[in-house]
């Protein structure tokens, strides 16, 4: 399995790029900063834009500190080339991603 880090702003952007096919899984947001944070994360086909079609979570309430784990144990999300993962937050410079993936 490969890591993947990124840092998460206001403005939609990739936090994990496919290259082939892959299977998360794992994939975490950590609120580092002192304050909450509101975060939205989607899933989107190659060739696509985020939007409301491929968005899987919306204002996601992330407290200060805390880290909230999207995919853990048996779960999975697989993902043809050049499909992303994107994501936005409420403020800068508050969260990270750390992607887990393997190629299938």
């Amino acid at each position: 399995m490969t890591l993947q880090t990124a840092n998460v702003t206001t403005t939609v952007a990739n936090v994990y790029v496919s290259t082939g096919n892959t299977a998360i899984t794992w994939l975490s947001l950590c609120n580092y900063s002192a304050g909450n944070v509101l975060a939205n994360v989607f899933v989107v086909p190659a060739g696509n834009t985020a939007g409301t079609t491929n968005q899987i979570w919306h204002n996601l309430p992330l407290p200060a500190g805390d880290t909230y784990q999207i995919y853990q144990a048996a779960e999975k999300i697989l993902l043809a080339n050049g499909d992303t993962v994107q994501a936005n937050c409420s403020a800068n410079t508050t969260i990270s991603v750390v992607t887990s993936y393997t190629s299938i």
